[in-house]
């Protein structure tokens, strides 16, 4: 199923950083862009172990309704640096119209820097059920009852 997801460019945005793109056929999270500020482009963003910051990707996005987006670590960064996103995975709501950051934080031991056009994190689109909540004077019984965290072992 294909889902269209509009996007325009911040004013300052450097409009030669690719829109987010699928990389294969079979990925399932389009790649998203650091797009950095021009007083920063030529250096990049250094983000420190255990700080967040939020790293821009020059872009605004209209989901449709029924819709998120996703925000999601890229398995690589996460491996070698370090580098995760503090509420992952981040949702970007149908209705919001702001800028597109990324909220990054590095829990490694060694700073990261990012640069311009670097691929930072990946979106993936999902569809939304919104539920309907009641309040009620008991629940139903199940075999796990209430056992929660570790409770169903390691396996």
């Amino acid at each position: 199923m294909n889902v269209e997801i509009r996007v325009t460019r911040e004013e300052w945005a450097d409009p030669e950083i690719p829109l987010p793109r699928y990389e294969t056929a079979g990925a399932a999270g389009a790649d998203l862009r650091a797009n950095l500020p021009p007083e920063t482009r030529e250096n990049g963003v250094t983000i420190q172990p255990l700080h967040r910051l939020i790293v821009p990707t020059g872009l605004r996005v209209a989901i449709p309704a029924g819709y998120e987006m996703q925000i999601r670590p890229r398995s690589g960064l996460a491996l070698r640096h370090g580098l995760s996103l503090p509420n992952t995975p981040g949702t970007i709501d149908s209705d919001y119209r702001g800028p597109l950051g990324v909220l990054l934080t590095v829990i490694g031991t060694e700073p990261v820097t990012l640069h311009h056009g670097e691929r930072i994190a990946q979106a993936i689109i999902a569809p939304v059920v919104q539920a309907g909540f009641t309040a009620v004077d008991s629940l139903d019984d199940t075999a796990r009852g209430s056992a929660g965290f570790g409770s169903t072992g390691r396996e």
